[in-house]
């Protein structure tokens, strides 16, 4: 399949997503509608879903919209630099994470705890242990519950639950597209509008040509239509090396067995033993941890040991957009993110604290206990270490990944 193909199908899977029938509206036809009338009805829901994430009055401030924190600009990634971003009701409560991308999202799949590689993608009789979800912890599975999660948050848009919502969007300038969508009587039962309103969130996310437009030039490249540089060849060429990079070990990089573009993740999850960022008012307390997939804001897994300090790998497209890397933003530039791979074992001095005796804290940011779940193989552990050379031709490469390539020019 080609990847104009692609493109085709994740638009005709997104604009049929029919609703649930415990939100399905009054709608003006019958049971099975034809097939122009359920396509427009999905681009109305979609379009109403822009709407939606640019008002900042679905907030308790507000002054905070979705695309407050999950900038275009920036690949839907966070607007500035800082490792994590002001909410609440005055915007002076303070964020535990840095803001994830939203681009690319649509094709994440559902958390399992073992995941096997479709036959498609790769060997699928291989476990890969926990994978897939949203967030950096994969605690929800579809867009419209992620949706749901800022909305509700009292460190984002804090909003005072479902009717505070619903009664925010029935005042919106978009309120008679939900009427016309979801029903004349939609906003006299409150759940159902704001099951209207995350639907039309997940819709609008669901569009390919704002989140997964694959018009990178690396995708140019693998069209054939475009040529990498000679730093960005020997970046691919590093990426690509298990003994090296070994980034696409979770990053893939290969168009798939059935010709899908690459989506830069495998949605699994892994420990890098990031340095503590004490940027985040949440580390002022020496005993709090943010342990990803084991909590403390996923609960079901608490108790699993062998998963603390896990973090879901995100995409890297668009990550040269991006201005926090990580989950706890603790560093700021493309390639500050990609020498901490080259780094973190030669030289930790210069990423972790050391103690009044000089003992050198690494891994400061788990407890001690957890240390042996940090990923210890190339290129952290590999006899070829990253030179500086090639973190700058790595970088070269990650910039290829970005959106809105134009033929002899760049982006």
């Amino acid at each position: 399949m080609t990847i104009p193909a692609v493109r085709a199908l994740a638009v005709v899977i997104c604009l049929a997503l029919p609703a649930r029938a415990a939100d399905a509206p009054n709608l003006p036809w019958g049971k099975t509608p034809s097939a122009a009338s359920a396509y427009a009805r999905a681009a109305a829901i979609a379009e109403l879903g822009r709407k939606l994430f640019f008002d900042p009055a679905l907030s308790a401030s507000g002054k905070m919209a979705c695309a407050t924190c999950h900038d275009p600009a920036h690949g839907f990634a966070g607007p500035d630099a800082r490792p994590v971003q002001m909410g609440g009701p005055d915007l002076r409560r303070s964020g535990v994470r840095a803001v994830p991308a939203l681009t690319y999202g649509l094709f994440a799949p559902a958390f399992r705890e073992h995941f096997f590689e479709s036959e498609e993608d790769g060997d699928e009789s291989a476990d890969q242990g926990p994978a897939g979800g949203r967030g950096w912890d994969g605690r929800v599975d579809r867009l419209r519950d992620q949706a749901a999660v800022p909305l509700l948050d009292n460190k984002e848009m804090a909003m005072a639950g479902a009717a505070s919502v619903a009664a925010a969007a029935g005042q919106g300038s978009y309120a008679a597209d939900i009427r016309a969508l979801y029903g004349q009587d939609v906003f006299g039962r409150p759940q159902a509008a704001f099951a209207a309103v995350t639907e039309a969130l997940e819709y609008f996310q669901q569009t390919p040509t704002v989140f997964s437009p694959f018009s990178s030039k690396y995708d140019a490249f693998l069209r054939g239509s475009a040529e990498l540089s000679e730093p960005e060849a020997r970046g691919l060429a590093v990426f690509n090396d298990p003994e090296r990079g070994n980034c696409a070990s979770c990053h893939k990089s290969a168009v798939t067995r059935d010709g899908k573009p690459p989506l830069f993740t495998d949605f699994g999850f892994a420990a890098l033993g990031l340095p503590r960022n004490h940027a985040i008012p949440a580390n002022s307390d020496p005993g709090y941890f943010d342990l990803g997939l084991c909590g403390p804001y996923r609960r079901d897994l608490t108790a699993v040991a062998k998963y603390c300090g896990l973090f879901k790998a995100p995409s890297l497209r668009n990550v040269a957009l991006k201005q926090s890397f990580y989950h706890n933003g603790v560093v700021h530039t493309l390639r500050e993110a990609v020498a901490f791979y080259a780094e973190r074992d030669t030289e930790p001095a210069k990423w972790y604290p050391a103690g009044a005796d000089g003992t050198l804290h690494k891994f400061d940011d788990l407890p001690a206990g957890f240390a042996d779940n940090v990923e210890k193989g190339p290129p952290f552990g590999g006899e070829r270490h990253l030179s500086g050379a090639d973190v700058d031709d790595l970088v070269a490469f990650l910039t290829t990944l970005t959106d809105g390539y134009r033929a002899g020019g760049e982006r």
